[in-house]
């Protein structure tokens, strides 16, 4: 890697906690005033809550680049290294023409979610804390998968209005590299990206190395994912999610889909973008990249986990159903619940799948098993923490408006007690199975950074 590269990444600080969007907001307004020669900051529309959505553009060099924040609004571990990315480019101007692009960088994409999100983002970083504050939109309502599409069968031409701004901006600028700024909550360290690079995935890989974190190996995030080398996958959008579902038996697969596609797929077919995605996690446990033999079938790990899964939806369906009536239709959580707990015709896709896929047949790797049988009930608690909110919002609502309805709120008190029993008993559940390590945050800017620069310098060059 190359020598300014090292010095960006030595220069990173020790953050400690996750900034807010108002936080990040003002020192956008800040940097754009101190550096107004290099640095411009404008609105490219509004959030459906009406909070402005604040776009930087700093250089000017002969290639449009544009890095995003908080697509989804629980990682904002993106948002941290724009913050950091930002001013650093602002003030070295060796770095801006190394690199010779036109920088568009939005630190918090979906400002609305992020907001639902920031009870967790100065500590304490536990799991129970994370699932308990956790909010994740319902994919119609997520800001990078309402892009339109017509496909097959599916016809999604229903924009949010961070979408609609986004999309305005990638047509306007017709970037030649984006950096979609995601991370996962537990596991290791993946890649998307569009097509093949083979001569940067050793160093992207040792990023992460350097780091001590170790590469996620265990279940890809899709059963459809293709692999293009241990860890780096090719970019996933709805087209994938459709033939899927259709291969494996599901009539109508645009029944089930409830949204659209997503920036990289956008923005590939408009102008040839290549889109990368570094997915990291806050938490890691070693066996998440040990590749020796467990004592359970691939398949058998995999029914398991469904199980689990299906039993939990149950769970969350039947409390939710309990006090339904007395939900604000427009309840984000209420309405994430939904989306994610209806799983009946790909969770029976995956039955299929796996009883034809030879692969399924062998012994599971431990990574493979941990992955099923522990890092999917971390990922199930979550919503668990939606079901405690979405009772818990409604309850709130009730006393602001000094509304007297004890029926009301004796059904909204009792399921949001028996779902937040429910997610401290499976929280306290992991936290004995789980020997998990948080990761500090400078270290996940630090890869997702190197990597980015890695990338950004390749296609420049190629």
């Amino acid at each position: 890697m190359k020598r300014l590269f090292e010095d960006v990444i030595n220069r990173i600080p020790d953050y400690k906690v996750f900034l807010t969007v108002d936080e990040m907001d003002e020192n956008s307004k800040k940097l754009a005033e101190e550096y107004p020669d290099v640095v411009k900051l404008f609105e490219i529309g509004r959030t459906r809550n009406n909070h402005p959505l604040y776009c930087l553009k700093i250089g000017n060099g002969s290639n449009n680049a544009l890095m995003f924040g908080c697509p989804h609004p629980n990682e904002p571990i993106g948002a941290m290294l724009l913050e950091y990315f930002s001013r650093e480019l602002a003030e070295n101007k060796e770095l801006r023409e190394e690199l010779d692009y036109t920088w568009y960088i939005v630190k918090s994409w979906d400002a609305d979610g992020t907001k639902l999100n920031e009870n967790w983002f100065k500590g304490p970083f536990t799991l129970y804390n994370y699932a308990r504050n956790f909010f994740r939109p319902a994919g119609h309502q997520q800001v990078d998968w309402t892009f339109p599409i017509d496909y097959k069968n599916l016809h999604f031409h229903n924009p949010i209005p961070e979408t609609r701004a986004m999309m305005k901006l990638i047509d306007d600028i017709r970037p030649k590299f984006i950096y979609s700024l995601h991370n996962a909550g537990f596991g290791g360290v993946y890649w998307y990206i569009t097509w093949e690079t083979p001569e940067v995935y050793e160093a992207m890989k040792n990023a992460a190395k350097k780091q001590g974190v170790p590469l996620n190996l265990g279940e890809p995030e899709a059963p459809y994912c293709v692999a293009f080398a241990p860890a780096i996958y090719q970019s996933l959008g709805i087209r994938q999610d459709y033939d899927y579902l259709e291969q494996y038996g599901v009539k109508n697969p645009e029944e089930q889909i409830k949204c659209g596609t997503c920036s990289a797929d956008y923005a590939y077919e408009l102008c040839n973008s290549f889109t990368l995605l570094t997915e990291l996690p806050y938490f890691y446990d070693k066996r998440i990249n040990d590749m020796s033999e467990s004592d359970m079938s691939r398949k058998d790990a995999v029914l398991e986990s469904l199980e689990f899964s299906e039993e939990a939806d149950e769970f969350i369906r039947s409390t939710l159903n309990s006090t339904i009536e007395y939900m604000n239709d427009k309840n984000p959580f209420k309405l994430a619940l939904e989306a994610f707990t209806n799983n009946k015709e790909s969770n029976e896709a995956t039955r299929k799948m796996i009883s034809e896929n030879p692969d399924y047949n062998r012994a599971a790797t431990v990574a493979e098993k941990f992955d099923n049988l522990l890092v999917a009930k971390f990922y199930k608690m979550l919503s668990y923490g939606l079901l405690v909110r979405a009772n818990e919002m409604e309850l709130e609502n009730m006393r602001k408006n000094n509304e007297d309805n004890p029926e009301k709120k004796a059904k909204l008190e009792e399921a949001f007690n028996k779902s937040l029993s429910r997610l401290k008993e499976l929280s306290d559940y992991l936290e004995k199975e789980i020997d998990y390590e948080v990761i500090p945050i400078k270290k996940l800017i630090s890869i997702q950074l190197e990597c980015g620069l890695l990338m950004a310098d390749y296609l420049k060059n190629n």
